[in-house]
């Protein structure tokens, strides 16, 4: 909506940025009768969730930053009435290997026989196989217990340790470095290291980092509804966000794009919510503001003491095929291997080579990365001529790049280590990426990257960290209210990825500031 145009002078709950947290958030607070006014610096809502063409005259609508739902609790696709799905992924991964001078790899997917015919292929026996199920069945039995107390008043450690009733996850995936699980339980270099890449998604970490923020990336990438599933939305990231959108107006909450917050000041009980817009400057009264940003963001708006600075890590690609090359190992098909998550040097001595690299000062030599392509599951992003043609997206997802590395020239770094990181790819396919790639009506290829600077510029992510800090672990510590989400001001919540349970594409921020604001009026 344009500026000053259909404002009123207070509302019960001011949001701070359109991301898909305050969306459901307000789409919440709505539907329980209250007032909302969602104020959002750029011209459209979304924030990392959003489908965008970003190749100039070409049909394609691309998850541009966030790109695949694990964390996104069916409840609040329920209790909000949206209209979006997701569709599983056949295959989970596929990760090349070159052992004894023939091109070879893992095949995770496609039912269990296959799998486990796999695993014997590249290990010579069934022991693998086998400690890969146990391993993940614990998970699995950890997933169910754990994922649905993320929408639920934060448990203490106790209370979370009792409820999981399972000693041996507790022990790998809170208490011992997730290293030392992978190293006890898995003997093959690359099984291990397809194991360890989901503690390290967004995370610049070593497998025995004594902090453990690798467990708790670990943990949040296998409980996802319970199940630890990765899926694919339908329509792209931007069909989530949308829906949201469409809740919450539904609802009766504004939407005012163009607004940039400037500052909050609260006593507590009231609040006054500063922005700016292009047409001036403007202040509305609010009884309660989430704010959909990160927390550093937030001490900013409010004048407190900064948080640690928050470093991203991570190198981001998106690119649009004319076809998928063929790959060297000619035994896996390019349309299974590339549905499921494609694995790039991600063997486990290859993560912690880049680790030490990166730790440096230096960009790895071998750049891990992992790929998918979502037009295999989903071609509804691809107008109707592409998918015709046979087009495909790839969505490329890089670890081991942490923000440091691009702080002397940010746009010659990231062309080296983008060069680089296809050069790792190419060395596992038949035919060079870029006689693949498809070009836009300038001729120019359909590949665009991002790195954390990138990030930080573009959606202002304190160091383009994906998550906006280190993720937490999803019990009560002492600074943490009875919902995770409450701030020193008793008015003002954290509603984005930076509270306690933040992190991905969840709407579990957004939902637990609502239910505090609810709970704390009594609803």
């Amino acid at each position: 909506m344009p500026a000053h145009e259909g404002h009123h002078a207070s509302y019960d709950a001011v949001i701070v940025g359109g991301g898909h947290n305050g969306l459901v958030a307000a789409a919440y607070l709505a539907r329980a009768g209250r007032s909302v006014l969602v104020l959002e610096r750029l011209g459209n809502t979304g924030g990392a969730a959003v489908s965008t063409r970003p190749f100039a005259g070409v049909d394609a609508r691309l998850s541009r930053y966030s790109y695949l739902v694990s964390l996104l609790p069916r409840k609040i696709v329920r209790d909000l009435g949206l209209d979006f799905r997701v569709r599983t992924r056949n295959v989970s991964s596929y990760t090349p290997v070159e052992r004894d001078g023939r091109p070879t790899g893992l095949l995770v997917g496609g039912g269990e026989r296959r799998t486990r015919e796999a695993f014997a292929a590249l290990t010579g026996g069934e022991s693998e196989y086998r400690a890969w199920q146990r391993f993940y069945d614990m998970t699995g039995r950890a997933a169910k217990k754990i994922f649905p107390t993320l929408t639920e008043p934060l448990p203490t450690r106790d209370e979370l340790h009792r409820r999981l009733d399972d000693e041996e996850a507790w022990r790998v995936l809170f208490e011992e470095p997730i290293g030392a699980a992978v190293e006890d339980r898995f003997s093959d270099d690359l099984v291990r290291g397809v194991v360890l890449t989901d503690a390290l998604i967004g995370t610049f970490a070593d497998a025995h980092d004594p902090s453990l923020k690798q467990n708790r990336c670990f943990l949040y990438h296998v409980i996802g509804g319970g199940t630890g599933a990765w899926d694919v939305p339908v329509g792209g990231m931007g069909a989530l966000t949308d829906a949201l959108a469409t809740a919450a107006r539904n609802a009766g909450a504004v939407l005012a794009t163009g607004h940039e917050v400037t500052g909050i000041s609260s006593d507590g009980r009231a609040a006054e919510v500063t922005y700016r817009t292009a047409d001036g400057e403007g202040v509305v009264g609010a009884r309660h503001v989430l704010v959909n940003a990160s927390p550093r963001e937030l001490a900013a708006l409010t004048g407190d003491e900064p948080p640690t600075p928050a470093e991203g890590a991570q190198l981001k690609v998106n690119m649009l095929l004319k076809r998928l090359p063929r790959l060297k190992d000619g035994a896996v098909d390019p349309r299974e291997a590339f549905s499921g998550t494609f694995h790039i040097a991600e063997g486990y001595r290859q993560l912690a080579t880049a680790h030490a690299q990166a730790a440096a000062g230096r960009l790895p030599d071998a750049p891990p990365s992992e790929i998918y392509c979502h037009s295999l599951t989903d071609p509804t992003i691809l107008g109707q001529d592409l998918v015709e043609q046979g087009y495909q997206t790839l969505t490329l997802f890089g670890l081991h790049t942490p923000a440091r590395l691009f702080d002397r020239d940010n746009d010659a770094v990231r062309e080296e280590l983008l060069t680089s990181t296809l050069a790792q790819l190419d060395a596992h396919l038949a035919e060079p990426l870029a006689d693949c790639l498809a070009t836009d009506a300038d001729g120019r290829p359909c590949i665009e990257a991002k790195t954390p600077l990138d990030l930080e510029r573009d959606l202002r992510l304190p160091g383009g960290n994906i998550f906006h800090r280190e993720l937490t672990w999803p019990y009560a510590q002492e600074e943490t209210g009875r919902w995770g989400v409450e701030t020193r001001h008793a008015n003002v919540l954290l509603c984005g990825a930076g509270a306690v349970r933040g992190g991905g594409v969840s709407g579990v921020p957004g939902h637990n500031a609502a239910m505090a604001v609810l709970e704390e009026l009594g609803d």
